[in-house]
């Protein structure tokens, strides 16, 4: 995928606009969308695939997809959400051609990340989310990822990765409840709510 220099004037377009020339061909237009989606892409896929050299190669392959089939897309409004489809079903394309990651790691084979951190000069340990969602199986943690990170639906989940509806709501309910258990381990008081740095809500509906 050879894409033109940046062109004045497309940094300030629409997207529409933007999508639109794209899929009329124009390479430079879709430089335009690369550069801006494209570091949100590998940020979901590395919070799916828990791997930053993965979720490189996997950001690229996604995009070479759009580049190839970007005039299949009828709507330009809708190139967000069509683009984070093309990288989960990569993500998923992955996982079956390697079907050993689609389990979570089996008791004493590797030692799983520590829940809790410091930053640096802060000697308080925090909750780690990240290394919690490191110990969900990943058709699981796919599912939690796209509910509580990024904010969809049960069905636009069901949608975006093939998987039945019932089977979405049950890898949240399932990973949810997981997190849970987890995080509430290293809560600072018993019952009590999870602390701010342990991110978005974990409660809801994947067991």
């Amino acid at each position: 995928m050879t894409l033109a220099g940046a062109r004045p004037g497309l940094g300030q377009a629409a997207e529409a606009v933007v999508v639109a020339l794209a899929r009329s061909g124009d390479d430079a237009a879709f430089g335009e969308l690369v550069r801006r989606r494209q570091a949100p892409l590998r940020s979901l896929l590395r919070r799916l695939c828990r791997d930053a050299a993965l979720a490189d190669d996997l950001a690229q392959e996604a995009l070479l997809q759009a580049w190839q089939t970007l005039p299949s897309l009828r709507s330009p409004a809708a190139f967000g959400a069509w683009l984070r489809r093309l990288a989960v079903n990569t993500w998923l394309q992955h996982l079956r051609r390697r079907p050993e990651r689609t389990a979570a790691p089996a008791p004493g084979t590797d030692s799983p990340p520590p829940l809790v951190s410091s930053a640096p000069g802060d000697p308080s340990p925090r909750l780690d989310l990240d290394a919690a969602l490191a110990q969900l199986a990943p058709l699981c943690r796919t599912c939690v990822v796209l509910a509580y990170q990024e904010g969809m639906s049960h069905d636009e989940i069901a949608a975006t990765t093939g998987l039945p509806l019932g089977t979405v709501k049950s890898h949240i309910r399932r990973g949810s409840g997981q997190l849970r258990a987890r995080l509430q381990a290293y809560a600072p008081s018993p019952g009590g709510p999870l602390p701010a740095e342990a991110g978005t809500p974990v409660t809801g509906a994947c067991a």
